[in-house]
């Protein structure tokens, strides 16, 4: 006796995706690209334990989405890099996902021809190839883990990653997180609650086995040591940002009654500046005078910079696309952004020189 079908009922086909193995294989880690990749790496974690004295700045594109452009900037970025280097330690934003709330480019591995024809096996080569470019130039990356499959394919390119707004509470993303070779940012909840990071914070530092992916591309159980890099972001949100004082010394707070490290970074864009990039310098500003005026655990900000500021839509004619411009959200153009980074540099000088002491 035969029996309807029950499964696959909405799935219009299963189509072949490359093993991690095979797009490793066709972009493959390079010596340069390792070494920047592990000091960038070593750096971050020395910087969370108070090692390093230096002021972290993670800056760069909501989302990549034209790599010629995007390395443009990492150049750009690059050199700035090394002229502020002994007060910032500058990373580049490379973020390839994109969380949607309803519907929306869901970012360049997703859809790298940007026309709805999803050729992810193309975004995610491409993806791999644009962070190893990255990485010769000597430019640690950081990016945020969203499917979390992703980081079989790409993840030894990426210095520092992010879990956003919308999946801190995930278990599926603390389970990830927990195994991921880099530190790990929780970001507080769109409502602008800091539980989800708190609690994402001390899950990710624990062991978890869970289902998953290999390098052969087989199911696998995963088996992880727990994260002790991982910290919280503040982002804002409720209608409200929380990068100012008050914010932060409840965060700090919530952080001891944890009995976690007190490391946080204030994300300059999304809440804290109400998704106004002009706004973001002067979120800057005011969390650079926070720590010129003693604050310790405030170890670094995120901002949303691009070659032009603001945004643009996506033509149906990706001819008319202009150059150097956020399809996402709107970000603050080079010259901002270098003129800011040179600002911060000078008011934090006198402050790391001391810790350095």
């Amino acid at each position: 006796m035969s029996h309807a079908s029950t499964e696959n009922l909405n799935v219009a086909s299963f189509d072949h995706m490359p093993s991690p193995a095979e797009i490793k294989a066709r972009v493959p880690l390079t010596d340069s690209a390792a070494l920047t990749v592990t000091e960038g790496r070593r750096t971050l974690q020395r910087l969370l334990d108070r090692q390093d004295p230096r002021f972290l700045v993670i800056v760069g594109p909501c989302s990549i989405h034209d790599p010629s452009a995007g390395l443009e900037y990492a150049r750009r970025l690059r050199q700035l890099s090394e002229e502020l280097s002994e007060t910032l330690c500058i990373v580049m934003r490379v973020y390839f996902e994109k969380p949607r709330t309803s519907t929306g480019w869901k970012g360049f591995i997703n859809d790298p021809r940007m026309d709805d024809s999803f050729h992810i096996e193309e975004g995610m080569e491409r993806g791999r190839r644009f962070l190893l470019d990255v990485a010769e130039f000597g430019l640690p990356a950081a990016t945020e883990a969203l499917d979390p499959i992703a980081p079989q394919y790409y993840g030894d390119l990426v210095s520092w990653t992010a879990i956003g707004a919308r999946t801190a509470e995930s278990q599926t993303h603390r389970e990830m997180a927990s195994g991921l070779s880099t530190p790990v940012g929780f970001k507080n909840s769109t409502d602008g609650s800091l539980d989800a990071a708190v609690n994402g914070v001390l899950s990710a530092s624990r062991p978890h086995s869970f289902l998953g992916l290999n390098e052969a591309g087989e199911a696998a159980i995963i088996r992880t040591r727990g994260n002790r890099y991982a910290h919280t972001v503040l982002r804002g949100g409720g209608g409200r940002p929380n990068y100012d004082t008050v914010s932060v010394s409840l965060a700090e707070q919530a952080l001891a009654k944890a009995k976690l490290p007190q490391n946080i970074i204030i994300d300059c864009s999304h809440a804290n500046s109400w998704k106004k990039p002009e706004l973001q310098p002067l979120v800057m500003r005011d969390v650079v005078g926070q720590v010129v005026a003693g604050n310790k655990s405030i170890v670094g900000v995120m901002i949303e910079s691009f070659l032009q500021d603001g945004s643009q839509p996506i033509p149906e004619n990706l001819s008319e696309l202009k150059y150097g411009c956020s399809v996402t959200d709107a970000c603050i153009g080079w010259e901002t952004t270098e003129t800011l980074l040179r600002e911060s540099c000078a008011a934090l000088k006198g402050v790391v020189a001391a810790r350095a002491r």
